[in-house]
């Protein structure tokens, strides 16, 4: 079984793997658009090539991201760099938008001097769905690499290839009318796509964000999630559940509630089994940190500098059994705003009376009750 070192690592190697394949793809093209763009007049498919030259930059920005985002934590990212993908991403899909409204200013533009279009080769044409081809594969197997490793940032890679081949239908389409008559048909479409470019871009853009600023999980996912909990054994209930996501990782931290008078290691216990029965159920989840208690700490106050501690409950019960040498152990509780004490002595030790008790209770509100017993060792 691979370490989670080893697996990020992998993974960032298939992540650039993927992305190598689209920059072999868009560079070959690119070469293409201009040089057949120049030869046949066609100024659109050069243009359509500066758009494929800007996929090229998305290309390197992946390579860069995915490979940073797979360095293991440190002092300065303890959670690790997962958050480079998201930025990376975020970067892309802000791409998106302005490429979109580029196509709608240059469409306006077009419209305005439709006669000032020169006459264009058929080759063009034939580049125009050479290309369309080639960027219509890429984004297929940039999609579903990014499923396969479920990465976001190749998602947004995939969609940006999808733009760039819709902006050449946009260029065919162009081509086409004007070897047809109809010159018009491409600002039209231009504009249709530089409005579809511009809404994928904003898409991923805003998924982005909303990782950035720490958006939990969706409702539905957060409910399997609450009933895997509370179907680990030791747990009595859960509250204060949060999420967030980080590139391809999920983290969680949760409040369980446990029977109040377990032991310290049993409860360590209970959350070891939580961790476990999220990771196993839910393998989004990368890290779950579980908090342990002994009450709903939601609805109570906090008992933590108002309440004695261990020293403070040692010196009290002194008074009241008279030589703190024979008291060996203590049980804290603290519950509903008060402390619990079970006091362990040694069994020759005299227990005090039940009205000293009593008055010793009174004097001392902090405390709900005292329960005595005895041990056997010297």
């Amino acid at each position: 079984m691979s370490t989670p070192k080893n697996a990020n690592a992998d993974r960032a190697r298939s992540i650039r793997n993927v992305t190598l394949v689209g920059v072999a793809i868009n560079s070959v093209l690119t070469i293409g658009q201009i040089v057949v763009g120049l030869f046949a007049n066609a100024f659109s498919l050069v243009a359509d090539a500066m758009h494929t030259l800007s996929d090229l930059i998305a290309d390197f920005i992946v390579l860069v991201a995915g490979k940073q985002g797979a360095n293991p934590a440190d002092i300065d990212h303890p959670y690790g760099h997962g958050r480079i993908e998201t930025v990376a991403t975020l970067v892309l899909g802000a791409s998106l938008v302005v490429v979109g409204l580029g196509f709608l200013w240059a469409s306006g533009m077009r419209l305005q001097a439709m006669e000032s279009q020169p006459p264009l080769h058929p080759a063009a044409l034939v580049m125009a769905l050479v290309a369309l081809t080639g960027k219509e594969f890429l984004f297929r197997y940039t999609l579903a690499g990014s499923r396969r490793l479920n990465a976001p940032i190749l998602e947004a890679n995939a969609w940006h290839a999808r733009a760039d081949a819709a902006s050449t239908v946009v260029v065919a389409i162009g081509i086409g009318g004007s070897l047809a008559g109809f010159p018009f048909l491409e600002p039209l479409a231009a504009a249709v796509v530089g409005f579809i470019i511009m809404r994928i871009g904003v898409i991923q853009t805003w998924k982005a964000v909303r990782e950035l600023i720490d958006t939990g999980l969706p409702a539905e996912e957060l409910a399997r999630l609450r009933q895997t909990i509370r179907d680990t054994p030791g747990v009595s209930d859960l509250h204060d559940l949060r999420t967030r996501r980080m590139a391809n990782r999920v983290l969680c931290d949760a409040h369980v509630q446990v029977d109040p008078r377990i032991t310290v290691s049993e409860g360590h216990y209970i959350s070891e089994s939580v961790m476990l029965a999220v990771r196993e159920k839910h393998p989004d989840i990368d890290e779950a940190l579980i908090h342990i208690d002994a009450e709903d700490d939601m609805e109570q106050p906090e008992h933590a500098g108002r309440l004695p501690n261990r020293a403070s409950v040692f010196a009290d019960l002194a008074l009241l059994i008279g030589k703190q040498q024979a008291l060996k152990r203590l049980q804290l509780h603290y519950l509903e705003g008060k402390v619990e004490v079970e006091a362990y002595l040694l069994k020759d030790t005299p227990l005090p009376g039940a009205e000293r008790v009593d008055a010793w209770l009174a004097e001392r509100p902090c405390y709900r009750g005292i329960r005595f017993y005895r041990v056997l060792e010297p």
